[in-house]
Parts: C-alpha cells; structure tokens; sequence
C-alpha cells in the first residue's frame, strides 16, 4: 500500500472513529468506570479530605472520619460485635485520626501557584501579542484566575490528572466566515492595538468562554487504540441536581411505612459525549442534546501531576500516601488508649473494711485489726520510647514519600539560626523544590496547550483572530521561596544590560504586557 492510500485510510479511520461512540459502547463504559475507577477515586479524595460523617455516630463522638475505614478492626469494632470466633463485649475503644495529607497536598500547590503565573505571547507583532496576553487573562480571570490553577493543582495532586475542558457559549457565538482556503477569517482584529475598542470587546467575550477543571470521578476518556495519548472522544458522567422538588411514589411510601408524602431535592444522571464533530448529551437514559462542536476539535486538555508511561492517568500524590497515613492513625489510637488506661493511678486494697466507699485521697487514713491488709498502687503513664520512635518514624517516612517536611509548611524545631540564607533553605528543602520543577513541567505544558486552545476558540469564534504561529506562549514561574525584592530588581537590571528583551524581563518579575504600556 503507497503512503498516499496509507494516510488516506488513517484519514478515514479519525473520522469515523471520533463518531464511534455508540449507545451500546456508552454503557459499556459508564458501566466499567463506576465499578472500577470511580471507587478508586472516590477513596484517593477521601484521604484526602477526611470528610466528618454526622450519619454514623459513636458513643464519645457525633461522628465518624472517612480515614477511619482504613484502621483494623480491632479498633473500629462496635459494642458487642464479634471479633473473629468471640463475642467481646464492652465500648468502642478511643480512635485518633491526624490528617498528615492534607495540608501536604495544600503545601505542593502552596508552592506551585501560591504566587501565579504570568503568560508571555511569542507573536512577532507586538499589538498582536499584547492583545493575545489580554485575552488569555481575561478568560483565565473570568473562570476564577489563580483559583482556577490552584483548583487545577488540587485536583491533579489528589487524582494523579486533571482534565481541562473549555466550553464554549455557542449561543452567543458564531463561527467566523472564512475567506481564503487558509481557515482564516479577516485579521484586522489581530493587528489592532490593545487600547480600540476591539480589546475591550475581546474581555467582553471572556465570559463565554468557560474552562473547566473535570475531577477524574466524572471523567471517561475514550482512547486511541493505537496511542494511549490521544482522545478519540471524552465522556463526562455525573448526577447533577435540580432546583426543584421531586415527590415519592405512593410505592415507596408504603415500603417506608410513613405513608406520609415527602418532598426530596430532584436529581438528574447526566452523560455528556463529545466528539471532534459533535457535543451529545444524555439526561437520564434519554438523548436530549445533540448540537455541532463549532470548534472543529476536541476542546480538552489532559495533565498528569507526575509522568506516569503507558497510563492515562498520572502519579497521585495521596496514594502512596495512604498505607502510612493508616499506620500512623493505628499506632496514634493505640498509645491514645494506652494513655487512658494508664494516665491515672489505681489502687488494689486488701484486707481493708469499706475500702470501696471511702474515697483516696490526701489526709484519708483506713484503720483494720489486719495484720496482712495492704494497699498496693499501679498504674500512672510511663515512658514508652519504642512507641515513640516508631511513631517518629512513620512521620519521617512520610516526609520522604511526600518531599513536604513541616519546615514547608512554617514550622520550625530549634536550630532556626540555620535557615537564615537562601541557600539552606534551598538544601533543607531540595525534594520539595524539584518535585515542585518536575510538576511545573507537565502542568506548564498542558497551560501552553490550555493558551492554545482558547486562542483558537475566540478564532473560530470571530472574537479575536489569529494564526496558529501566534498562539505560541511562554509562562514565567516565581520562586516559590520568599525573595528579596532589591535584589531580583537588580538582576533584572543586569538582564537589561546583556542584552536580554524588556518584554521577558518584565514578564519574569510578573508584569503583565498591559501593565507596561
């Protein structure tokens, strides 16, 4: 077969294969996705969040935690529940759960977009590129600005990726009319200053243009066969809730037995298919959306958090986290027990009339005709270095795991003095530094890509026109650590002086392009 026919038949197959996605493969897989990956999901988040469940309560608490599902259950049992072949009466022994994921999680996006990220257009003409930077400000700021990419974060960290997707209001929005064979419509719009009229129409348009960070709960990639690294189509599967009231059947009222009426908040399952062609959605089993995808391809952009080859899917930060989260929750509820019982002395007396009713204590004296009646003292919280240390070292191993020590998140343990250069922090804090390089690699990638994809939007759209070759960007990262502002100002100073642009100077110390002018 000839090159020619080979990329004739590759053709083919993209263009049906972003069509394929039947009703019999949709339930396939919405099917395998909430048996399989969804659970799994579900878990990573509630590590993460250690949600309080006020539906399931214990006999010293109104509640119970959701890491509490991973501690034995010789710990978690209830009163009078059987423990293997016994029966074992008593209360429900004191539980301790310390959450030492969430405010890692928290650190690593403290340090990744704790300061933002400034964008820097590499279009040659530079209205043009002015322009472009206003407009990608403008749809990020319109979709929650630093919030968007600390959520972004957040939700990669947990999930090991997120997806960002961009709707488009195709209500308000039309397709340009080309009028060459390049795609393009007129480029009057591009090569406007940033200060007509046409800027301010662009940020007026902002709002149309919706991105949307998709939790790995919802999504269902379809992907190549042939390359895992690309979509064929994306699926979104979620419940979502209605502003109205749903009543219960007069079936179920009688199974409940209240035969009273009950109003409930009315929910609908939603299945959203989109295509390269096509946006198709689902409410409960029924198509009730089917309308063209004006963009002409598929408008998401997948991150990993960390690389992972051969997987959709990315490394998650809580994950690893999980098994040592579990044992330290275990050894904390063991001493906590350990601790009641001991913390406080008791006394066996022997040979000593009412010795039950008259209480101990300073100044209280029993008087018997026993020459064998004792008093024997036991009990008191005593040393236990082994428990110590072996609770020490499973904080340690998280440190490790995660590359967040406490000194990332502002606490300090003597030696302060230490930390007082630049250049032991950086050491004290090399793992978290690099992980934090590491991920900014893949998320700063999938943000160019993000950048790209709204700048072909607002050109499909008519709202700002361009060429692909101006949909080039570059971001500009802040250290994460504190930083002398005279000094980067002097650094900047001797950029200028070799040579390097004013434009990437500035971008560097975080001026936007329209600050400049």
């Amino acid at each position: 077969m000839t090159t020619a026919a080979l990329n004739a038949d590759r053709s083919d197959h993209d263009a049906t294969a972003a069509d394929a996605v039947t009703d019999e493969l949709l339930n396939v897989l919405v099917r395998d996705h909430d048996a399989t990956s969804r659970p799994t999901f579900e878990r990573l988040w509630d590590y993460y969040r250690n949600e309080l469940d006020f539906g399931q309560s214990v006999a010293h608490r109104p509640y119970t935690t959701a890491q509490e599902q991973g501690l034995p259950h010789r710990l978690t049992r209830r009163p009078g529940e059987a423990v293997g072949m016994m029966d074992v009466g008593g209360g429900r022994r004191e539980v301790v759960i310390e959450n030492d994921i969430a405010w890692r999680i928290h650190t690593l996006v403290d340090f990744m977009f704790g300061k933002g990220v400034t964008v820097e257009s590499l279009a040659d003409d530079r209205d043009t590129a002015g322009l472009i930077e206003r407009a990608i400000g403008a749809v990020f700021d319109a979709n929650g600005g630093v919030r968007f990419f600390a959520d972004m974060a957040l939700l990669g960290s947990v999930y090991g990726f997120v997806d960002v997707l961009l709707r488009v209001d195709q209500l308000h929005v039309q397709p340009t009319v080309t009028t060459s064979d390049s795609g393009f419509g007129d480029r009057s719009a591009a090569r406007a200053p940033s200060n007509t009229p046409d800027a301010e129409r662009v940020i007026r348009a902002a709002d149309r243009f919706v991105l949307e960070t998709v939790e790995a709960p919802r999504a269902i990639p379809v992907l190549n066969p042939a390359d895992y690294r690309r979509l064929e189509a994306y699926v979104l599967n979620y419940t979502q809730q209605l502003n109205r009231v749903a009543r219960d059947s007069f079936l179920s009222r009688l199974v409940d037995g209240s035969g009273q009426p009950r109003g409930r908040l009315a929910t609908c399952d939603v299945t959203e298919v989109w295509t390269d062609r096509a946006i198709r959605v689902q409410r409960d089993g029924q198509w009730a959306v089917d309308v063209p995808n004006v963009l002409g391809r598929l408008p998401v952009v997948h991150i990993q958090n960390l690389p992972q080859p051969f997987f959709y899917e990315g490394l998650s930060e809580v994950e690893p986290l999980m098994p040592l989260q579990d044992e330290l929750n275990t050894r904390l509820s063991d001493r906590a027990n350990r601790v009641t019982f001991q913390s406080f002395k008791m006394y066996l007396g022997k040979g000593i009339e009412d010795f039950l009713e008259r209480p101990v204590g300073p100044g209280q004296m029993w008087t018997t005709d026993n020459l064998e009646a004792s008093i024997a003292e036991f009990g008191g919280d005593g040393d236990n270095p082994s428990e110590t240390a072996h609770i020490n070292e499973i904080r340690e191993a998280l440190d490790k795991t995660s590359t967040v020590t406490p000194v990332a998140a502002g606490l300090l343990r003597g030696k302060v003095g230490n930390l007082t250069s630049e250049a032991a922090l950086r050491v004290v804090l090399m793992g978290l530094l690099a992980r934090t390089e590491k991920k900014r690699l893949t998320y700063g990638r999938g943000l160019e890509q993000v950048c790209e994809l709204i700048l072909h939007a607002l050109d499909v759209t008519g709202v700002l026109p361009t060429r692909p070759a101006d949909r080039r960007v570059r971001l500009h990262w802040p250290s994460p650590l504190p930083e002398n502002q005279s000094q980067r100002l002097r650094d900047a100073q001797m950029k200028l002086e070799v040579g390097v642009p004013r434009r990437r100077v500035l971008a560097e110390l975080g001026y936007a392009h329209q600050d400049t002018d």
